[in-house]
């Protein structure tokens, strides 16, 4: 581009020289055929008639000078125009090209990013998956707890989506909800704890009783008298509360040597395993 430029500049530089060259062959021509008359009638005019055909060529000789100053300075100016034109082309080129590297990176940039945005999708889409299937066996889990751990989880439970389609949570929060949960049923699990509890007798009524838990699969329960007592164990589905009266004095006594009421001591208790 750079050399069509320059060979348009020197052919526009020719024609200019060689019409300034036309234009002031014209002029002289044209001051010529106006001296001629002058002296062909200088013997008529005498000295006077040349006098003045000198003055008029003088003149004529300053209009040609000027306009080929003229000239000069306009043809300056063109020349300086069109470098400016040709570096403004130059410049553009750059930024064209500059651009078409932008935008070839920015392509390159956007199939790495749509081709991650797929890697996620997929990985996305097993995590659905898994959580979901961890959601439903925390569910199950939580019905076979007794109700204190139930009732600490409760704030997180509750926030397990019923309809996956219609939760506003993200796979990240029902991931934490489930984590939560296990850690709470993991740490009472570990725990022997004492509740006090109102259980549902036997012979109808109802009596406030002192429950002691061995982790999250045996428990007992005895009245402040000590005559009623039971066992409660996980089953399918539930937490089942069994009447053992005939061990009320062993639940009992295990029950208050937890509590530092008696010396620790060897208590035999009924177990249930299912």
């Amino acid at each position: 581009m750079k050399k069509s430029s320059e060979f348009r500049v020197q052919g526009f530089e020719f024609r200019t020289r060689s019409m300034a060259k036309g234009f002031a062959r014209g002029i002289f021509l044209l001051a010529l055929s106006s001296l001629l008359p002058a002296l062909s009638t200088a013997d008529s005019h005498g000295v006077d008639g040349v006098r003045a055909a000198l003055e008029k060529w003088v003149e004529t000789r300053k209009v040609i000078s000027q306009e080929q100053r003229d000239w000069a300075l306009g043809k300056e100016m063109l020349s300086e125009r069109v470098e400016l034109v040709r570096q403004e082309i130059d410049s553009l080129k750059e930024k064209i090209a500059d651009a078409e590297n932008s935008i070839s990176e920015a392509d390159k940039k956007r199939a790495g990013l749509v081709e991650a945005n797929e890697k996620l999708k997929e990985a996305s889409g097993a995590l659905a998956g898994t959580v979901l299937t961890l959601e439903k066996n925390t569910q199950t889990l939580l019905a076979r707890l007794p109700d204190p751990i139930r009732e600490r989880v409760k704030p997180l439970s509750q926030r397990i989506p019923e309809n996956v389609e219609e939760t506003k949570l993200s796979l990240a929060e029902r991931f934490q909800n489930v984590v939560g949960i296990l850690n709470e049923v993991n740490k009472f699990s570990r725990e022997i704890s004492l509740t006090s509890e109102v259980r549902s007798l036997p012979d109808g009524t109802s009596a406030e009783v002192t429950a002691m838990y061995v982790g999250i699969g045996q428990a007992y329960y005895a009245s402040a008298d000590g005559k009623s007592a039971g066992t409660g164990t996980s089953s399918d589905g539930a937490w089942i509360w069994t009447p053992a009266n005939d061990a009320a004095s062993e639940i009992a006594e295990a029950i208050a040597i937890l509590k530092n009421e008696q010396v620790a001591a060897f208590v035999q208790l009924p177990v249930e395993i299912n």
